[in-house]
Parts: structure tokens; C-alpha cells; sequence
């Protein structure tokens, strides 16, 4: 029976070298691989391209590699919450390609599924368009926009079995289903991690063929990042 379970983050990152590019799972710090992302930090990994829907928060997810100045380049979406990502953006220090959310999930997507490349309409007539090729379809221009190209990919799920299959929860299922099997080696991180053939197949939103590698998590701290209450009467 197929077994893709390592024993611990340390054994999932095996291979990671400096210069590499990665995909990042996560919608604001929904869903977040946390223990991956500690474990890049802790190996003090340089010169790398991330490639996620945000940059964290300056003390979680990925601000945490940005305090460092581990990361070379950010292809993200969103970008807001991140006065150091501002701050190296700003300054020269940190490349930076924002582009369309759509673009972004169907980039990875395509990647997935062995796309090469796609037309969309988003931000055709804007700088995000510059440069690019361009073809009308239906009366409406359209861009061509290419698959990513990544060297690990780094997801999050609630759940999954020994043989990589995974099921996410909540919120947490954003940015992660695109990019599992959309980078050469896609690491998955569980809370809980069960014998295969334990899922109910009906439920499986990622089937253990995108994935390579996965483990349980030590820890997830969960952070919500702007906690918004009512005043109560």
C-alpha cells in the first residue's frame, strides 16, 4: 500500500535549497501551512520566491521569513497586512508581482493540471497586462498568462490519510486544493492523520496523487488576523 507519511516537518523539507521558488496554501492566515513555514525559517533558507495569495502579518506566516529577508521575491494578490512587506517593497529590497486573485488560483491551477497556459480578461488595459500577449475572444480581449512553475509546494489540510489523500475545513479550504500537485514536490501538513482507507471517498477533496509528502503538525496556533467583535449590550 502506498505510504507517504514522514515522520516530522525536518524529513518533509528535505531538498529545499536556497534559490528556490515555493507555493504557500493560506488566505490571510486562514489555513496557513504554520509548521512548514517555521520550519523554512528555522533552516534559514535564502533567495527564495514565494508564491501566495498574501505575505502574512509582520510576526506570522510568511512575515516571519520577510523579517529575516529570506525571501528574494513575492508573487502574491493581497498584500496589505504587512507593514515589513511594505517597508522592502518600498525600498528596492524585496521584488514584488502582484497580480489578479483569479489569475493568481487559475495560475496554479493550470499548473496542476499540466496547462501550460491560459487567456483571461483580468487586467487586460492595465499595467498587469503589460508586455503580455494578447487575443480577442467573443468581442473581449482577453491576456495569456502562463502556469507556474514551482519547486515545492507547501499546503494545509484538517485532515488526511497515510496515502495523501486530504480533506480541508472551513475557510482553511482557499488557496490550498490549487496548489496541491502544482509544484514538483507538494508537501502536505494534517492535524490529523489517519490509516488509508479510513476517509469516506465522498468526502476527499484532494486525492493522495497531488501529493508527495505529509506529516501531522506539532502545533497551529491558528492566529485569526483582525478578530472583529460586537460590543456586547
Amino acid at each position: 500500500m502506498i505510504n507517504k507519511t514522514v515522520t516530522n516537518v525536518r524529513e518533509a523539507c528535505e531538498g529545499i535549497k536556497d534559490g528556490m521558488t515555493f507555493m504557500l496554501g493560506g488566505f490571510g492566515l486562514s489555513g496557513i501551512p504554520e509548521n512548514c513555514i517555521a520550519e523554512l525559517v528555522r533552516r534559514g533558507v535564502r533567495g527564495v520566491t514565494c508564491i501566495s495569495n498574501n505575505a502574512g502579518v509582520d510576526d506570522f506566516g510568511l512575515g516571519l521569513l520577510l523579517q529575516k529577508k529570506q525571501i528574494k521575491k513575492m508573487i502574491s494578490s493581497y498584500v496589505g497586512e504587512n507593514a515589513e512587506f511594505e517597508r522592502q517593497m518600498l525600498s528596492g529590497e524585496l521584488e514584488v508581482e502582484l497580480i489578479p486573485q483569479g489569475t493568481l488560483a487559475q495560475r496554479c491551477q493550470a499548473a496542476q493540471s499540466g496547462i501550460p497556459a491560459f487567456f483571461t480578461p483580468a487586467g487586460y488595459g492595465t499595467e498587469v497586462g503589460e508586455g503580455k500577449e494578447s487575443r480577442e475572444f467573443n468581442g473581449k480581449m482577453h491576456l495569456m498568462e502562463y502556469a507556474f512553475k514551482a519547486d515545492f509546494g507547501f499546503v494545509k489540510a484538517w485532515k488526511g490519510d497515510t496515502a495523501g489523500n486530504l480533506i480541508f475545513k472551513g475557510t482553511a479550504r482557499n488557496f490550498n486544493p490549487n496548489m496541491a500537485g502544482a509544484a514538483t514536490i507538494t508537501v502536505a501538513e494534517v492535524e490529523e492523520l489517519v490509516p488509508a482507507g479510513e476517509l469516506d471517498p465522498n468526502h476527499i477533496h484532494i486525492p493522495g496523487i497531488f501529493v508527495q509528502r505529509i506529516f501531522k503538525g506539532e502545533r497551529y496556533e491558528k492566529r485569526i488576523e483582525q478578530r472583529t467583535v460586537r460590543t456586547r449590550k
